[in-house]
């Protein structure tokens, strides 16, 4: 049991942040139970109530006030709470539709939105524990403290309406939606690769294709992979003396029957120990950003695309997403690679895993956008500029060389559709992505190629 803890611990922490279930239903039951035990106090203990000004309860005996209080701030907290989902509704199906229906996740895990909930449906609950303790018989009994704390609670929810709303103006932007969405991938770039980049390091041998293993593990449920305990793995194959491949990165789709692992020496493994590889791994419907950096960067590849497809002719939207995605693979580029082999002890190869290259988050983030973009000179000087930062801030040969690469790419579609004279901007652009792949890697090199930062 306590090796599936860190899996489960991750997981529920992950659903603790997002989501309209765990963070409002928690605070709904936290208020609810406040309540109660403030109308049992105020019952136990004679004199508790002695603070609350006699100009607010003249009788601190007629509970027919406290009734009326109580009933009328729960009445008319569930019609703002009714007003509220209406508004989250309509965002929600503004964001999917204008934007991507990836996004919906951000705004599901809004911090703001979830405290809302949780604080109009803990006022509720609130009065609603505290409505018994108000009564006529056997003697009458009014607990004016506990409706003073639930007036209080009634003007929080009114201010918190009022920043709920402006919240609201600001989260369906699309300026605040990219940024939000950078800055989590930025998040778990720090997570996952914490080490300054190294251009000069050992390569790891590629074990993916390795002829030693022989027996695969099939996955028993479809869905993504979206998180790999590895030190589970590790424990697991060390205990079973075989050592295990993961054959799909974090990210990808598995379909029930296909191969999950690939292991060397299967034979040994039991029903038992072939459960518990399994289960050390969070499949589901949806990608998250618990290990999967390439998440992120789709759902603004998202925003760009719909930006720019003929429908929509926003290319200033889709300006603003190349920018976001070179801040990504920016961060991305100046970070080691997270380790791909595991090994317990030192020299026994016990996991193998693939995390995707920046190569490939290179093309993630901009080759679809290339695609749709051949006919727009702005989005694809921005593309050529984008390229242009990330190698000014990398010194490893190879990334400035993959960029340059892109960068010619770019050029070539565009010159299928624009002319000459369009093309002049490019080429420029281009041919300083050309110097920069053939500057030694010096500090400041790249700078003098490029000259100052274009604003």
């Amino acid at each position: 049991m306590n090796k599936r803890l860190p899996l489960w611990v991750r997981h529920v922490m992950y659903n603790l942040r997002g989501g309209f279930l765990v963070r409002p239903l928690t605070i709904a039951l936290a208020l609810g139970c406040a309540g109660a035990l403030l109308s049992w106090i105020e019952e136990t203990v004679p004199g508790a109530a002695d603070w609350v000004p006699g100009a607010l309860f003249p009788s601190h005996a007629d509970p027919q006030v406290a009734q009326v209080i109580l009933g009328g701030i729960a009445a008319s907290i569930m019609t703002v709470v009714s007003i509220v989902f209406a508004i989250l509704l309509m965002t929600l199906t503004l964001a999917s539709m204008q934007f991507s229906p990836r996004i919906i996740v951000s705004f599901v895990r809004d911090g703001v939105t979830q405290w809302t909930l949780g604080i109009f449906l803990g006022t509720f609950s609130y009065c609603m524990a505290a409505l018994p303790a108000a009564r006529s018989l056997p003697q009458p009994f009014a607990p004016v403290a506990t409706v003073c704390g639930a007036m209080l609670l009634a003007l929080t929810c009114v201010g918190w309406l009022l920043f709920f709303i402006h919240h609201i103006a600001h989260a369906i932007s699309v300026s605040h939606i990219v940024d939000r969405i950078a800055s989590e991938t930025e998040g778990m770039i720090d997570a996952m690769m914490p080490s300054a980049h190294r251009e000069s390091r050992l390569e790891s041998p590629d074990m993916s294709h390795a002829n030693t293993w022989d027996t695969p593990l099939l996955s028993d449920v479809s869905g993504y992979i979206r998180f790999v305990d590895i030190p589970r793995l590790v424990s697991l194959a060390k205990l079973s003396h075989v050592k295990v491949h993961v054959v799909r990165r974090v990210g990808q789709f598995v379909p029930a029957g296909t191969p999950l692992l690939m292991i060397y020496k299967g034979s040994r493994l039991t029903p038992e120990t072939s459960v518990e590889f399994r289960s050390s791994f969070d499949l589901g419907p949806s990608r998250t950003l618990q290990q999967d950096i390439e998440f992120g960067v789709l759902q603004i590849v998202d925003i760009a695309l719909k930006a720019i497809s003929p429908a929509v002719n926003d290319p200033s939207t889709a300006i603003t997403c190349v920018d976001q995605l070179s801040r990504i693979l920016i961060r991305f580029a100046s970070r080691e690679s997270a380790p791909h082999l595991f090994y317990d002890p030192p020299g026994v190869l016990r996991v193998s895993i693939n995390w995707i290259g920046f190569d490939h988050l290179l093309d993630s983030s901009f080759e679809q956008i290339r695609m749709y973009a051949k006919g727009d000179v702005a989005v694809s000087l921005r593309l050529l500029r984008a390229l242009g930062d990330i190698g000014k801030t990398t010194a490893d040969t190879a990334f400035r060389r993959a960029l340059h690469g892109r960068g010619k790419r770019i050029v070539d579609g565009c010159a299928e559709k624009l002319g000459e004279e369009e093309l002049l901007s490019l080429r420029t652009r281009q041919s300083a992505l050309e110097k920069l792949a053939a500057t030694p890697s010096e500090p400041g090199a790249a700078d003098a190629v490029l000259g100052p930062k274009e604003t």
